[in-house]
């Protein structure tokens, strides 16, 4: 097994952990304002049928921003690691997308402007960087 396929794990586990710890934020921000969007969930445990509002609103949308964005660097820095990519950069790149992700968490649950944008750019970035190694490696590497 390559050595970056440990680091690609590792990377793996903090945002999976990452993202499970916003989901529970959520419930949090639900049950401190006493209800849920949906009527069925309301009903299951006993409060009201509402819009998502103030922490359970910003860890739904930063849900959603993860999902728009963990999943495609999963598949690009999973085609570094089987294309063979340096461990060094695989260290710095990961480990940054990675820190840049749960400090946008942190960023968004807390409403931290412009550091919440600094983060996702971040994250942005490393990616494109891992992207352009993965290009490199596979077309034109000889």
């Amino acid at each position: 097994m390559p050595p970056t396929f440990k680091i690609w794990v590792a990377s793996l586990l903090v945002l999976y952990f990452k993202m499970h710890f916003n989901s529970a934020m959520q419930k949090r921000g639900r049950v401190a304002a006493g209800g849920y969007p949906r009527p069925e969930d309301a009903a299951m445990f006993g409060l009201a049928h509402k819009d998502d509002t103030g922490l359970a609103w910003r860890a739904g949308r930063c849900w959603q921003n993860d999902l728009e964005n963990i999943p495609l660097y999963l598949f690009v820095s999973l085609a570094y690691v089987l294309a063979g990519g340096p461990e060094l950069w695989a260290y710095v790149l990961f480990g940054a997308f990675t820190a840049a992700r749960v400090a946008h968490t942190a960023c968004y649950l807390l409403s931290l402007q412009p550091w919440r944008l600094l983060c996702y750019a971040t994250a942005h970035f490393a990616q494109l960087a891992i992207l352009g190694f993965v290009v490199h490696r596979v077309f034109l590497a000889m």
